[in-house]
């Protein structure tokens, strides 16, 4: 019998739990949605996933959008390994699960190494919100932007965005044992690329992990600094208007 692993979540985000869950109209309770999503993908390590669902609670609690669909990318797996899973937070459901690229400059297989700098070629960590969709060099693309100050805020800046590959292919992991590696951007394959950036464009969340100790300890999502600051946020409500 499948065993569902429940979260063990510090009392002080409890109310965050509470207004993550009713805002994007999920389940019922935090403890039923995480049952819910870690039945759906029962490969997905728990812990990561209760880390992905805590940061996206503590985002909507300093002022993001509640999402409806959350992308989760474990960069702690190999590039060989189907490491994306594309989540329904309203039906509580998985969407799909895919490969996803890591950047050249990451590491070859696996990912080692993860940067928020201009022409570092490295993938970068954290919590995003996607944003707009767009044509470019790499066809039908999905921008991305950082969320975590210092981790990740210059993802635009950087052109870090979900792209379709052709390296992204089960081929390549036939033929070298991986796929392909990008120049920092998360690319997938071009069979799931419509469906990666359609579900996910307008303002849902991507959560990019890797057991990095120092982003772990000091993540303001991962431990809901109640002083949180959300990167960009303000500077866009205020060109808003609003």
């Amino acid at each position: 019998m499948l065993q569902i692993h429940r979260p063990r979540l510090p009392a002080l985000l409890a109310s965050v739990w509470l207004t993550f869950v009713a805002g994007a109209c999920m389940a019922d309770s935090p403890t039923k949605l995480y049952s819910q999503l870690s039945a759906a993908a029962p490969n997905l390590n728990p812990a990561v996933l209760q880390k992905a669902l805590a940061a996206s609670s503590c985002a909507v609690a300093h002022g993001v959008a509640s999402p409806e669909r959350l992308a989760v990318i474990d960069f702690s797996l190999p590039s060989s390994e189907r490491r994306l899973w594309l989540f329904d937070l309203a039906q509580g459901n998985l969407i799909l699960r895919d490969l996803v690229a890591h950047g050249k400059n990451s590491g070859m297989e696996t990912a080692t190494s993860f940067s928020n700098n201009n022409g570092s070629y490295q993938s970068s960590i954290g919590l995003f919100r996607a944003s707009e969709s767009y044509r470019g060099s790499h066809g039908y693309s999905l921008r991305l932007d950082g969320l975590e100050p210092g981790v990740n805020d210059l993802a635009r800046e950087r052109a870090i965005v979900i792209h379709g590959a052709d390296y992204v292919d089960p081929s390549w992991v036939a033929e070298y044992g991986r796929i392909g590696r990008s120049h920092g951007c998360p690319a997938v394959s071009q069979g799931a690329i419509r469906e990666v950036v359609d579900s996910l464009k307008g303002g849902q969340l991507v959560f990019s992990y890797y057991p990095d100790p120092q982003w772990l300890s000091s993540s303001t999502f991962l431990n809901c600094d109640a002083g949180a600051q959300v990167a960009g946020l303000m500077s866009e409500e205020e060109s808003s208007g609003g």
